[in-house]
Parts: C-alpha cells; sequence; structure tokens
C-alpha cells in the first residue's frame, strides 16, 4: 500500500481542496452539465419502461416487481428481455407514489442528484485507485492524489457519453448500479482498516455487490475490480514478476499467507450463487435478439464475428475520447459489418489494440510502482465494467450502447487524468489550458446534449446526421410526426425506413396505417400483407390488414385476417371490436354482438365495443336487451358521454322520457358543445310536448352544426306547430 503523495500530483492545475469542498465542488459540474434535463419529457425506452410499465401502479401489487423484468412483462414469458432490475423498478415506483402520477420532473430530477452523488463518490474510489489505501486516525480514507482524483472526478462528472444515463430515465439502472458498486467498492476497501481485513465487512460488500446486480446486471463486476484492487494494492503483486516466477517455476509468493485466496474465494463462491440466482431467475434461459439488435453476433464466419466485435470496441473507445457523435441508437445498419480484410476501418481496431498492448506493457513492465499500480487500476476500471456488453460472454441486443459505458468511463476519466498530469509537467500553462478547454468542451457538449434529450422530437431529429443509414432513426422521426398529426412528412421518413431495412414490418405496419386513413388503401394492403408475410405473427398488421381489406370489401379475407391476429395475440380487444364492425356491416347481428363483448370481457373500459353494443340492439328494435347493456356499461365507464348518449335515446323510445332526459343533460356537462346530443334531446322535448324546450336545444343544436342532418326540417317542423298553437290561442 502507498502511504506516500503520488509525485505527478503537484502538476495538476488545481488547488488542493478539502476532502468536502473538493466533492461539492464535483457535485456542482455534475448539476451544471445535466440541470437542464430536469423538465424533459418521457422519451424513447421510458415510454415502455415507466408509462406503459404497470408495475409503477399502486393498483399492482409491490411483489410483482420481483417476477417481472425491467419493462413489466412476466419472466417466464418468451417475449421477455429478461432484464431483472427490480431495485430500480422500486424506485420508479416511488416517484410515482411521490408525484402522485406520471409527472417526469421528479424523475429527471432524480437521476440528476444521483449522477452528483456518484461523481462526488468517484473522489474516494479514484483517490485508492491513483494513492493506496491509508486511514488517519479517524477510519477516514487518506487521498494521496488530492489534485489527480479530483481533476479525474470533474472529467468524470462532465463526460457527454453520461447523458443517455442522466436525461434518458430509464438510466437510472445504470446511476443505481453505479451507486452501489463503489459503495462495494468502497466498503471492500474499508474491510482492510488498520492493518487486518474484516470479514462481515467483506460480505458487506458482497451484499452491496448483489444490490448493484439487481439494479442492473453490470453490478457483478464489482468483484472484478475488488479483486485486482486485492491483489494490486493489498498484497501489492507485481503481475508481471509473478508471471515470470510460475513460469520458471521460482518461488512464488505467500498468497495463502496472506489471505487473498480466502477473499478471493469468498467472493469467487458469492459471485457464483449471483449468477445462479440470476440464472434461475430468469426462468427460460437468456432472451432472444434479433440479427437487427446485433447483426456481427449472426455473422456465419467466426473471425467475421471477431474482427467486428473489435470494431465495435474502437467504437466505444472513440465515443469515449470524443463524444460529439451521440445516438440514442446505433443498430439497423447504423454501423455496416465488416466483410473484407480491405475494409479502411480494420485500422481502427488495429490502433485500439495498439494503444492497449501499450497501455498493459507500461502497466505490467515499468519499474515505477505507482505508474504500474495507476494504470493497472485504471485499465481495470475501464474494462472489467464494459465485459457484460462486449459479446464476450454471451449475445447482447445491441451494436453500441453509450448507457454501458457509465461505469467504464470512470477508468478512462482516471487514464486522462494520468495522462494529463503525467506528461504535461514540463509545461504547466500547456496543461492548464488543455484542461480547461477540455472541460470547457464537455460542459457545453453535455447542455447540448440534454437538451436533445428533453423531447422525442428532438432526441430522434439530432440522430439522423450521426446514423443517417440507422433505419430505426427515421422510423422512429416518422412514429413522432405521425403522432403530432404531421402524416405527410412522417410518410416519407416511413418510407426511407422501408428502404434502408426492407424487412422492416414495424415501419410497414405503421405506413400501411397511414395510407390506410388516406384512402390509399391498395398500397396500404400489400404494405400490410408483405409485413406479415415477413413475420407471420405480427398481430397488430394482421389486424390493420383486416380493416383495410374490410375497407376494400374484401369481407372473407378480412375476416380471415382478424382470426389471425386473435390467433396470434389471444388478448386483443381491438381486434375484437374490428370484427365486430365487419360482422356489423353483413349484418350478422349475433356475431358482431359476440365479438364486442369478447372485447368488453378483455377490455372491460372499451367504450366504442359498449357503444356499439347500444347502437346496434337500438337499430334492430332490441331496446330492452339495449338498455341493459348501457346500464352495465355505465356502471364500468360512469362519465363516458358516448354510452349516456346513445342509452338516452333508446329510453326516449321506450318512453322513460325523465330518464332520459338526465343521461342527455349529463352528457351534455361532459361534453356541452355536442350538436348531436343537443339535436336528439330536442326530438325528445318535442314527443315529450316540452316544445319550448326543444326549440331551444334545435337551435343550440343548428348553431353549432347548422348542417345536421334531420335537425333544420324537425325545427321547421317545431315551428309551424307553436305558430299554429298561437293562432288558435284566443
Amino acid at each position: 500500500m502507498a502511504l506516500t503523495e503520488v509525485y505527478w500530483d503537484h502538476h495538476i492545475p488545481l488547488p488542493k481542496l478539502a476532502p468536502v469542498q473538493a466533492k461539492v465542488t464535483v457535485a456542482l459540474v455534475a448539476l451544471l452539465c445535466f440541470i437542464n434535463s430536469y423538465d424533459g419529457d418521457f422519451v424513447f425506452d421510458d415510454s415502455e419502461a415507466i408509462v406503459n410499465n404497470k408495475d409503477l401502479r399502486p393498483a399492482t401489487p409491490l411483489n410483482n416487481i420481483w417476477s417481472n423484468d425491467f419493462w413489466g412483462t412476466n419472466l417466464s414469458s418468451n417475449s421477455s428481455h429478461k432484464s431483472y432490475r427490480p431495485l430500480t423498478v422500486l424506485t420508479f415506483r416511488l416517484n410515482y407514489l411521490v408525484a402522485g402520477g406520471l409527472h417526469p420532473v421528479g424523475f429527471h430530477v432524480l437521476n440528476i442528484i444521483l449522477h452528483a452523488v456518484i461523481s462526488a463518490l468517484m473522489i474516494d474510489v479514484f483517490a485508492v485507485l491513483i494513492g493506496g489505501l491509508a486511514y488517519d486516525e479517524k477510519g477516514r480514507i487518506l487521498n494521496h492524489a488530492p489534485k489527480t482524483s479530483l481533476l479525474a472526478a470533474i472529467f468524470f462528472a462532465a463526460h457527454p457519453v453520461h447523458t443517455e444515463s442522466v436525461a434518458g430515465i430509464v438510466g437510472r439502472a445504470d446511476l443505481l448500479c453505479a451507486l452501489f458498486f463503489q459503495l462495494s467498492f468502497l466498503t471492500y476497501c474499508k474491510a482492510f482498516n488498520k492493518g487486518r481485513y474484516l470479514t462481515r465487512v467483506l460480505l458487506f460488500s458482497l451484499l452491496l455487490c448483489a444490490a448493484a446486480m439487481l439494479c442492473k446486471e453490470q453490478g457483478i463486476t464489482v468483484l472484478g475490480v475488488n479483486a485486482a484492487f486485492d491483489v494490486l494494492l493489498i498484497c501489492n503483486v507485481n503481475v508481471y514478476e509473478l508471471s515470470q516466477r510460475l513460469l520458471l517455476r521460482k518461488k512464488s509468493f505467500d498468497l495463502v499467507r496472506m489471505g487473498l485466496l480466502t477473499r478471493l474465494g469468498l467472493m469467487g463462491l458469492g459471485g457464483l450463487l449471483m449468477l445462479y440466482a440470476r440464472w434461475r431467475i430468469m426462468g427460460t434461459g437468456p432472451p432472444a435478439f434479433t440479427e437487427v439488435d446485433n447483426p456481427a453476433s449472426f455473422a456465419e464466419n467466426i473471425i467475421l464475428r471477431i474482427v467486428n466485435y473489435n470494431y465495435y470496441y474502437s467504437l466505444n473507445a472513440w465515443l469515449l475520447l470524443c463524444p460529439w457523435w451521440l445516438c440514442f441508437d446505433w443498430s439497423m445498419g447504423c454501423v455496416p459489418l465488416i466483410k473484407s480484410a480491405t475494409d479502411w476501418r480494420i485500422v481502427w481496431l488495429l490502433l485500439l489494440w495498439c494503444i492497449l498492448v501499450g497501455l498493459i506493457s507500461q502497466a505490467l513492465c515499468s519499474q515505477d510502482s505507482q505508474r504500474r499500480r495507476t494504470l493497472t487500476l485504471g485499465l481495470v476500471l475501464l474494462v472489467v465494467p464494459f465485459l457484460p456488453a462486449s459479446n464476450i460472454f454471451f449475445r447482447v441486443g445491441f451494436v453500441i450502447a453509450e448507457r454501458v459505458l457509465y461505469l467504464s468511463s470512470a477508468g478512462y476519466c482516471l487514464l486522462l487524468a494520468y495522462s494529463l498530469g503525467h506528461c504535461c509537467y514540463h509545461n504547466k500553462k500547456l496543461l492548464c489550458v488543455m484542461v480547461l478547454a477540455l472541460l470547457c468542451v464537455y460542459v457545453v457538449r453535455c447542455a447540448l446534449r440534454s437538451h436533445q434529450w428533453r423531447s422525442e422530437q428532438s432526441l430522434f431529429t439530432s440522430a439522423l446526421s450521426v446514423c443517417p443509414l440507422n433505419a430505426k432513426v427515421h422510423y422512429n422521426v416518422g412514429k413522432n410526426l405521425a403522432d403530432r398529426g404531421n402524416t405527410t412528412p412522417a410518410i416519407t421518413y416511413y418510407r426511407e425506413a422501408v428502404r434502408l431495412h426492407p424487412t422492416y414490418v414495424h415501419a410497414m405496419n405503421n405506413l400501411g396505417n397511414i395510407l390506410k386513413e388516406k384512402n390509399e388503401l391498395v398500397e396500404a394492403e400489400q404494405l400490410l400483407s408483405k409485413a406479415v408475410s415477413i413475420q407471420p405473427d405480427f398481430a397488430a398488421a394482421w389486424m390493420n390488414l383486416g380493416i383495410v381489406q374490410n375497407s376494400l370489401q374484401k369481407f372473407e379475407e378480412a375476416e380471415k385476417s382478424y382470426w389471425n391476429a386473435i390467433r396470434f395475440r389471444r388478448k386483443y380487444p381491438d381486434c375484437y371490436y374490428n370484427l365486430g364492425r365487419l360482422y356489423a356491416d353483413q349484418n350478422r347481428h349475433l356475431d358482431a354482438l359476440n365479438a364486442w363483448r369478447n372485447a368488453t370481457v378483455l377490455k372491460p373500459d372499451h367504450s366504442l365495443a359498449w357503444n356499439n353494443m347500444v347502437i346496434l340492439l337500438d337499430n334492430t328494435g332490441n331496446l330492452g336487451q339495449a338498455e341493459l347493456i348501457g346500464r352495465e356499461a355505465l356502471r364500468v365507464l360512469p362519465n363516458d358521454h358516448t354510452i349516456m348518449f346513445s342509452l338516452a335515446n333508446v329510453l326516449g323510445k321506450l318512453q322513460k322520457y325523465e330518464e332520459s332526459e338526465g343521461f342527455f343533460l349529463h352528457a351534455l356537462r361532459i361534453n356541452p358543445n355536442a350538436a348531436s346530443c343537443h339535436g336528439n334531446l330536442a326530438v325528445l322535448y318535442h314527443r315529450w310536448g316540452k316544445l319550448e324546450l326543444a326549440k331551444k336545444h334545435y337551435e343550440l343544436s343548428l348553431k353549432l352544426d347548422p348542417e345536421a342532418p334531420g335537425t333544420r326540417d324537425n325545427y321547421n317542423m317545431l315551428r309551424r306547430k307553436l305558430d299554429q298553437l298561437k293562432r288558435s290561442t284566443p
């Protein structure tokens, strides 16, 4: 263990601050970089993980978070992503409870605070990794590299690659994982206070590791960092010298006497138990990813897989080195595969390995123990947390993901601070300018990128210049435009998504939907037919194809499409609703009623299905049954004005005028500008003999909709009757 100050620390152009001042400074830098994301919307993956995740709702049993994945799907389901992060979901649920609903500000603020806390704690982590482990008389860690650790922590706080983890709410998983990762490491350090290690503290460190893993799977990698720290700092093992001794069969270090093997054994056993528990929880095995998610992992040639994996590593390294080109998604053609030795991009992976080999040789072979320790532990912190995302142990569901670099960036920041302090000490002015310029660039880039993450429109649009070949980027831009009603430009982006990725069934489905709304039914049918031929179990596309075929009066084909949709998604109330409309168009009234009843069973608040049942029974003269269905619907949806309107019409025909009037008036209190409701209420009063009230509501209806069918004729008929009454009055 090093007990003297690191010799290059005084070259760092920063003041030597007290521990509390240093942590406050780093936290303020973190807040400055990301504070403008505090009032952003729910964007991208937030929709599935938070907005549509029932596990956040107070009505959902709390136990569900322990049996469901990060997205709210049961882990035993084949469609589950297998991302088991119950502690992260628990914090989302707490956000929901505190805010009283889905208000994104509270979610964003907590993310920013977590990043500030993690950044401040990084000073303690860097202090140990750079300056060694030593304690004062009060048991506090002594910082023998106060300036270097402060600079590295500031770089970490301001690194733009963290924007996805901080400004994107689902990045909470990375933040909480990093927090427990730090606490596990610092607790492990505490186990060696006063020159001896305490087993109970080591076990508590393992418990914190388990907590990190319950926030995100990457958390288990802290065991690797703890082991490296133990070997290199506690036991002061020179890895190069140890390997030479083993190769030459010379006497090795007494690792048993040092207790290292016991500690490594405990950590190894703990890690294996966590992995076993994780595997059992996954239920049906690992998640199934497609070639679109990670094309390199599907390459038939193992050499090509290795080359492309290493190219991905070089791109990740570039994002750490130059985090200017950032994108929310790097899949679907964003990074084309390297398929031949003549591809110029191979230069990048060769350059990466040249740099890594150079760093590793310095880390292992340098005669300077401080340099050797700092470089080795910096590389460990850079590489080990990245291993779960490396495709080495299992296939991952992405090409590049900026969020997985959150922990690895700490190792990069440590190496960067070391490089600046060690390589530029001959010219302090140059070093000062370089540090200041780099920090300014980082802060500006963080602010710009955080602003882009505030809304889906700006986030998706920003990706067009970074990944113009990414079909998913064009799809998301188109979807965002369509959701805001801008269907014409949305069509352009959907077409480009299909051009870039000809088997992109979701883009075909959405494009087909828009063309259906624009009455371009033939092309819509072609697109949707192609989508279901590519992915036969795509239930939504089958349903939309049925709607288009129904509009084209291809009733038999439409019915088959609807039943295919239901076959692939048994609980599909919207499909039953559309099937009911098809049957109604064919005058198959009983089949229509059964289909709509199925829709309401699967989704009790399906207003359209309830209303259509009432209207169909009304139109076929089954007024008593219509009344019963209407009343049943209002017990489920007591404030649905459309059902009140339909039930009021039925009650009027049954001459239950007072009840009918009550429902009409209640519906108008909810929706006072409904011309049809005023018109039908006027008809009720007309029948009832309340002619002045009828006149009033006819006039209100015509004011709201002068072209309302039948209302003008009824109004004129009423006026003639009123005129006759006036003339007959003496």
